[in-house]
């Protein structure tokens, strides 16, 4: 009897099956690798921050919440510590032989559900013709105002002229494109002053008190007074010297807070004279700004001393950005982080803002609270490590690209 050989045709579809499946499994592991980190460096971290509050957050993606990927061909370094001399000595990290000063900007700001172009400095200047862009606040304003500076600088070099406006502590124009920038210095926003007092008796020298710093929280302080009836664009801050009590020692040399000129009684801490001062400074704002003016708060920027305060003998010796559970240690207001103002600051930042119209918040906090490597640390030429401030070029550079983007956002809607 013969035997009945297979038809060639009951074959087709079972070599059909394992075609198709080869194909699948070849296309989920391109697939698969496509989404892999574009990071070839052998110890980079992808770091995540914690999600922010979603009261916060905007229909819009949320430039603010992402993660840092390191980027071996960083798109932020648009100058070098050489090419610009408004750099603070200081801030210079790579001249000074930082350890990492090159790496620093090696690090991209990558949003979850969009991407943050670094803007482009050229055509930031033709789009800004005729405008006027002011910096208030304190020297981690001036960190970010020295940033825009280079950037901008870095490919209009020629036109550039020193000019002060009235209050400022710093100034550029750039002639070509009638663009000015500059930085007001200001610690509180309000006008505060050495008290003593006085021999003749008063209401709070019937309290005991003898000296400190008195604070009138309806005042601004004249080194801004009237920037925002000058300026087209404003980007303030507050925040680090209200935790400050190496300045401010709440028994020798407290904060006594004024308002239409008498004391405030009973006297008040600190950040109850903070939210007194942003409400005064933010009235002062919306009633003397430009027509059409655009007014930006800037989120605290933390620090990130280790093993002790500035004066303490921390230190901020860290190569990379933190690691989530590194950030909730340094930050975490439930946990009494060690650098816990940063995120308590911001608290009362919101509250005041959050029923104001026309002041936006340029959220800088999250993804700053990673950069633990950024800082001059050792390389700041103090006597203690600088854990405060930021390397430049670095970490404000990914800031202006922030505000940059927001702005697009405002002048779009």
């Amino acid at each position: 009897m013969a035997t009945t050989q297979p038809s060639k045709l009951s074959l087709f579809p079972l070599l059909s099956l394992l075609c198709f499946t080869s194909i699948f499994l070849l296309l989920s592991l391109s697939k698969r690798a496509s989404l892999s980190s574009p990071s070839t460096h052998p110890s980079a971290r992808t770091v995540f921050p914690p999600k922010p509050d979603s009261s916060l957050r905007t229909t819009t993606c949320d430039l603010s919440h992402g993660s840092w990927i390191h980027d071996p061909n960083p798109r932020s370094a648009r100058y070098d510590s050489s090419s610009c001399k408004e750099i603070f000595k200081g801030w210079n990290c790579v001249r000074n032989n930082k350890t990492n000063g090159l790496e620093i900007s090696k690090w991209r700001w990558k949003p979850n559900d969009c991407d943050l172009p670094p803007f482009d400095p050229l055509v930031f200047l033709e789009t800004h013709r005729d405008t006027n862009i002011g910096f208030v606040g304190d020297s981690l304003n001036r960190n970010m105002f020295v940033s825009l500076f280079c950037m901008l600088k870095s490919v209009s070099s020629g036109d550039v002229k020193k000019w002060r406006p009235v209050g400022a502590d710093r100034g550029f124009t750039f002639l070509r494109f009638n663009l000015t920038i500059a930085y007001h210095r200001t610690n509180l926003l309000a006008r505060y002053g050495r008290w003593s007092a006085n021999a003749n008796g008063g209401e709070l020298e019937a309290l005991g008190f003898k000296e400190g710093y008195r604070v009138d929280v309806d005042v601004p302080d004249s080194s801004w007074a009237k920037a925002p009836s000058f300026h087209d664009i404003l980007i303030f801050n507050t925040g680090h010297w209200w935790w400050a009590p190496s300045k401010f020692d709440p028994l020798k040399s407290p904060m006594l807070f004024f308002e239409g000129g008498r004391p405030i009684l009973p006297p008040v801490p600190p950040a109850d004279g903070l939210d007194r001062v942003l409400s005064n400074m933010v009235n002062h704002v919306e009633k003397t700004k430009r027509p059409g003016g655009i007014i930006f708060f800037r989120t605290q920027s933390p620090r990130h001393f280790e093993g002790g305060d500035w004066n303490q003998g921390g230190t901020c010796q860290r190569l990379q950005p933190l690691l989530p559970g590194e950030v909730e240690e340094f930050f975490s207001v439930r946990n009494n982080g060690t650098n816990v103002e940063v995120r308590l600051v911001n608290q009362h930042l919101y509250n005041s803002l959050k029923s104001r119209r026309g002041f936006h918040i340029l959220d800088i906090t999250g993804m700053s609270e990673y950069r633990a490597d950024a800082h001059p640390s050792t390389a700041g030429g103090k006597n203690h490590d600088d854990c405060m401030h930021w390397c430049l070029p670095g970490l404000t550079d990914t800031w202006n690209d922030l505000f940059v983007a927001n702005l697009h956002r405002i002048k779009v809607l």
